[in-house]
């Protein structure tokens, strides 16, 4: 026969860094009821005030379990689930919540992850001011007589500053106002697989454990071992973005998609930049074609070394000395030093395992560090569940939202759903912009995939023509029955084109399913229309082409 089980319900809306404080005063209280009961056998534990023999609990409240005879825990926080990382993992936290569970929430920072504070939106709303620069610049050659007289640098980059922590704030206090859901303002690390110790930002602790448990810590710059860089200052991307004022001049080092976007804001703002990629091109990892286009776009704003790596850093009077060697020794060319008054690194990022203790858990990692899952992103630890940035799958905010809604239905409905990135897309806000999803034409011939491919410009649509958006096209990669297999989009709107694929991928859709329906004209999603209507089974197109408009 079970024995009662007495559960004391007690629930506190104070924040969780005041609750050593409730602990103090009411572990004495506890004690007392406890000694005017008489219940042989009994078990007292944080939960609801019934005797009706469950295993309820109360997990806002800081181990407040214990048996008649003494306290066994007075630091113990329980909860159902408990989510490490503010990000896209508290979205797992609230929909707990709304099923009436009870989560708790680890954050040291600002609350929506690096992609709201320091990332993602911080740098698109830069680029955008970056574009509007540009545009200013451009305005004769449509006969718009228009001058750039200045742009107010630290004005720019406050206001922007202010906009993301104010979101970041709403977060947090919609957080703290939610039912059943507990914030802790530190950084947390396992002592077992379900139990984390949690140094608070306060200089307090606490210890929280749950049934369940997310991990998305999300990840930082990687810093690479160069030469000299212990003794230099320098930049990270995290710190890029809220400079107070512009650097007149500045290097780059890495030639990925942070590299290349930061590069031609910098540039696009009037900082002589220098980028120094390892690659033959600047972001190797977007289709070829894709690359060549945005390694030439650049190489009109910035000094554009590819095919080099960064050796050595000093210093001088005026800044930094960065020396860029062949990252090849077939590579033609020499050394080079180039001086400016700041040194940007962008060489990538690392995930935040590191912080965690997994040791402690049997959690796995890969050489990278990233946390091993499976295919419903649970990690091989039963009920440690991992998403975003440390699963190191695919490193945007829109993949670890899209992880967080599987994490969310395979821990609360048992869904046994999988993960599927292969209509993922992703953008670089370059310019010009670039968007894609899918495979890319190299790794379809690394495969010995059989692929058809074609290539339509943006000036063959009216619009494209009319924004003299000659440098842009649209990929498209198929397979003999159809199937798309991948998308490269290079010019303007490219981000907001690609969805149409993306969703006709996520739907089993061929080509056809692109090319047949009516496309607006005159819109930039002719362009989408003319590539697919080209690998189409349709027999009549109407598909537009002004590419030969204006040349004579």
């Amino acid at each position: 026969m079970k024995k009662p089980r007495y559960d004391l319900l007690i629930r506190s809306r104070t924040a969780p860094e005041s609750t050593n404080a409730h602990r103090n005063r009411l572990v004495p209280v506890l004690r007392a009821i406890v000694r005017e009961l008489t219940v042989e056998g009994a078990t007292f534990a944080a939960g609801s005030i019934a005797h009706d023999g469950s295993e309820g609990r109360s997990p806002r409240v800081a181990g407040l379990g214990f048996t008649p005879a003494s306290v066994v825990d007075a630091r113990m926080d329980e909860y159902d689930l408990v989510v490490i990382g503010g990000g896209s993992g508290s979205q797992v936290a609230t929909a707990a919540a709304e099923r009436g569970l009870e989560a708790a929430v680890i954050e040291r920072g600002p609350l929506g992850g690096a992609c709201i504070t320091r990332g993602c939106v911080p740098s698109k709303a830069l680029i955008h001011r970056a574009d509007i620069a540009e545009s200013a610049r451009r305005a004769e050659s449509f006969g718009v007589d228009a001058a750039l007289e200045g742009i107010d640098y630290g004005e720019m980059t406050a206001a922007i500053h202010d906009t993301v922590y104010e979101k970041a704030d709403r977060q947090e206090a919609s957080l703290e106002d939610a039912e059943n859901v507990a914030l802790y303002r530190g950084e947390g690390r396992f002592v077992d697989e379900r139990t984390l110790e949690v140094d608070l930002n306060d200089g307090g602790d606490a210890e929280v454990r749950g049934d369940d448990v997310v991990l998305a810590v999300g990840s930082r710059p990687i810093v690479p071992p160069i030469d000299g860089l212990e003794d230099a200052d320098f930049l990270t991307s995290d710190d890029a973005l809220f400079l107070d004022e512009r650097p007149d001049s500045l290097v780059v080092v890495g030639g990925g998609y942070i590299g290349a976007e930061l590069g031609y804001f910098f540039a696009a703002v009037g900082t002589d930049v220098s980028i120094v990629g390892r690659s033959e091109r600047l972001v190797p990892r977007e289709d070829e074609a894709v690359g060549e286009v945005v390694t030439e776009s650049l190489e009109r704003y910035c000094d554009v070394y590819t095919g080099y790596e960064a050796a050595e850093i000093g210093e001088n009077d005026s800044g930094v000395v960065v020396t860029a060697e062949p990252s090849e020794d077939d590579t033609d060319g020499d050394g080079v030093d180039l001086e400016a008054d700041d040194l940007l690194l962008a060489t990538g990022r690392r995930p935040n395992t590191d912080t965690l203790n997994l040791e402690a858990t049997g959690v796995e990692t890969d050489d990278g560090e990233y946390v091993v899952v499976d295919d419903r992103l649970e990690t091989s630890c039963d009920g440690v569940w991992a998403l975003g940035d440390i699963v190191g799958e695919q490193p945007f905010k829109h993949a670890a939202d899209y992880e967080a809604k599987t994490v969310s239905a395979n821990l609360l409905e048992d869904a046994d759903r999988a993960v599927d990135y292969g209509a993922m897309p992703h953008a670089v806000f370059t310019e010009p912009q670039v968007a894609s999803v899918g495979r890319t034409e190299g790794e379809l011939e690394d495969d010995g995939r059989e692929y058809e491919s074609t290539t339509v410009p943006f000036d063959a649509a009216p619009l494209g023509m009319i924004m003299n958006a000659d440098d842009g096209f649209v990929k498209v990669l198929a397979a003999p029955d159809g199937e798309i297999l991948g998308c490269h989009i290079v010019g303007p709107q490219a981000s907001t084109l690609i969805q149409e694929i993306v969703t006709a991928m996520d739907g089993g859709g061929t080509v056809d399913d692109v090319a047949e329906p009516v496309h607006v004209h005159p819109a930039l999603s002719e362009v989408v229309y003319a590539a697919f209507d080209d690998l189409s089974s349709s027999e009549f197109s109407t598909a537009p082409d002004w590419r030969d408009v204006g040349d004579g």
